[in-house]
């Protein structure tokens, strides 16, 4: 499936406002709400729509803390990598998780209430990794940009 330009309009509505109902953006993209609904199916189908979620405040959920871990392991085996990546998927407090390349084998993306909730955090999840070398971690000071939108 190719994308034209409704299909790009489609896509960067719903990415900014996910409950948005059919009739408002057909309305938005200039469609006839069947012919909108069938382009949302298809882009759905097509695999362009991964899900539909809803994003909680952070503040509000007592997790205001970004936390940036940068992790190195012992060695790039396969059967390592595995092991890492399966562990690090069970960590609830982890948010996304990065293979890397350049100096750090990946870059954990944790949110925390605090730094004793990041001590409590390494202490019991991320101390535990398997293979790890080295860890480093870097706390934000301030969120100047943060989107989930793709340029469409």
């Amino acid at each position: 499936m190719m994308l034209d330009a409704t299909d790009r309009r489609i896509l960067a509505v719903l990415q900014k406002e996910g409950r948005i109902t059919n009739a408002d953006l057909s309305e938005r993209v200039n469609l006839s709400p069947s012919a909108c609904h069938r382009r949302v199916q298809q882009l759905e189908e097509a695999g362009y729509i991964d899900k539909y979620v809803a994003l909680l405040n952070t503040r509000k959920m007592g997790k205001p803390t970004t936390v940036f871990v940068e992790i190195t392991l012992q060695s790039q085996a396969e059967d390592l990598l595995d092991a890492f990546e399966r562990e690090v998927a069970r960590v609830p407090d982890i948010l996304e998780c990065h293979l890397m390349a350049g100096t750090a084998d990946y870059l954990l993306k944790i949110m925390a209430e605090d730094t004793e909730d990041f001590a409590r955090i390494h202490r019991q999840h991320l101390s535990r990794l398997p293979g790890v070398r080295q860890m480093q971690s870097s706390f934000a000071l301030r969120t100047v940009v943060q989107t989930t939108a793709l340029a469409v």
